[in-house]
């Protein structure tokens, strides 16, 4: 999908008085195709229509870098740079997710062991701020405060409207290896070599993930670039990709399929919807099999409850939505996993080691400790609730073992932390004074009102 340059100035004009036309005292959002945010949010907010604000406005092959506008979804993205012979240097799991949503919230995927998350390879964005400015932020200009503290400020500074970002050139197959560990300690412990060395028994490694069936049945997912395949495998249809790494010890797929193979099937969560019944999936049509589908269907249970209806009926106990990503720090995993089983018994776990590209960095908002290695925690689902609790009995309870452990939880989901421990952790001075800069009358909800009340 293109873009010109033309077009998008006219838009960011129009946007910019929608927002200055916005009733006073209204919180202002997007009004945008798709969503991959678990929040519930009030209603009675100003939409700002930025559906204009998709496409790619130019490819730079020598440069090694694309000029994207915000709302563009990966799918896009990826679609527009592949024949280029290049892609993102992160390339978020799920097709739906939006280059600005990844920058302004916490995207990552299992590149980010070597390149950290979508927010460290901007060069530079525009940013429409509460102010009503479109303001252009650089590491190196008058506007590097909003820079470095636009990640994870979930649209509470401003839109990131225009984005320039780094790419890396891409082969046409990518090699993978399930590699299982009888343990997490193992499996930590090769994480960190694998960090060190981007490379296992000899073989390079491009990309590292990991799935947690049980604390005796861990994999690692190595892959590697790779110019020819002997077979490829696809998990668009019939086959289901997360399966497979129970069952195969090497894969090969192609390039693009590589990037969208946790899609399809949501990771494993398609399997709440029966898409993973064989006789259902036979003729589940093929376009269907999208985590966006999934996530509308999600969103229809929560406005109408039916399954928690049959479930009462049925005498099932009542769940507890826990979905969430935490960082880890990879010595603490195992201690996370074992708390995470026994609160909740999720299986599986995504596992994505995650280290900051540049430790000379700091990003405000989310800061991690520069030389460290995490494990990005995946776990999205219900849980039981014991009799007589309710949420946030579960949510609460991984909030508090996270921080225990070091680690930071993204926001994308529900949270519930008490207003001071959120500031403790989530900016707090620093943040106060982004929010007097760039949005002073308050036209935009503060990251608190976003993301803990869900306003």
């Amino acid at each position: 999908m293109t873009a010109t340059v033309t077009a998008y100035d006219e838009r960011v004009r129009a946007l910019q008085q929608a927002l200055l036309a916005a009733p006073a005292g209204t919180p202002v959002r997007l009004h945008k195709r798709t969503s991959n945010l678990f929040r519930p949010r009030e209603r009675g907010s100003s939409p700002l229509d930025v559906d204009g604000f998709r496409g790619v406005l130019s490819i730079d092959t020598e440069a090694g870098t694309a000029d994207v506008l915000g709302m563009t979804t990966y799918e896009d993205l990826v679609d527009a740079t592949l024949p280029h012979g290049f892609m993102p240097l992160v390339v978020p799991q799920l097709k739906t997710i939006t280059l600005g949503g990844a920058v302004t919230g916490l995207g990552i995927e299992s590149t980010s062991f070597r390149s950290g998350c979508p927010h460290e390879s901007v060069v530079e964005m525009d940013v429409l701020t509460g102010t009503g400015e479109v303001m252009t932020a650089r590491p190196d200009n008058e506007h590097r405060d909003l820079f470095f503290g636009f990640p994870n400020s979930y649209g509470s500074l401003g839109y990131a409207l225009r984005l320039r970002i780094e790419l890396e050139r891409v082969h046409p197959f990518v090699h993978v290896r399930h590699v299982r560990f009888d343990s997490v300690d193992a499996c930590a412990l090769a994480v960190t070599e694998i960090c060190a060395s981007r490379s296992w028994n000899e073989q390079p490694v491009d990309f590292l993930d990991g799935t947690w069936f049980a604390d005796n049945e861990v994999y690692l997912t190595l892959g590697r670039w790779a110019d020819r395949a002997p077979f490829t495998s696809d998990y668009t249809g019939r086959d289901i990709y997360y399966r497979s790494i129970q069952r195969h010890a090497e894969d090969y797929l192609s390039a693009r399929d590589y990037l969208w193979r946790w899609d399809t099937d949501w990771f494993w969560c398609s399997r709440a919807f029966g898409a993973q019944n064989p006789t259902l999936r036979s003729v589940w049509p093929r376009r269907w099999l999208r985590s966006n589908v999934y996530w509308r269907l999600v969103a229809l249970e929560r406005r109408y409850g039916v399954k928690a209806r049959l479930d009462k009926a049925a005498g099932k106990p009542e769940q507890e939505y826990v979905i969430q990503d935490v960082e880890i720090p990879v010595a603490r995993l195992a201690e996370f996993l074992d708390f995470l089983h026994r609160q909740t018994g999720m299986s599986p776990v995504w596992l994505c080691p995650l280290k900051q590209r540049d430790p000379m960095v700091s990003w405000d908002l989310y800061p991690l400790e520069p030389d460290a290695v995490y494990v990005n925690v995946g776990f999205w689902g219900g849980a039981p609730l014991p009799p007589g609790e309710r949420e946030p009995f579960h949510n609460r309870a991984i909030e508090l073992e996270v921080a225990r452990l070091g680690g930071r939880k993204s926001l994308y989901s529900t949270a519930f932390y008490p207003e001071s421990e959120f500031w403790d952790n989530y900016g707090g001075p620093t943040y106060e004074v982004l929010k007097k800069t760039y949005d002073p009358d308050g036209r935009l909800l503060d990251l608190y009102a976003k993301t803990v009340q869900r306003r």
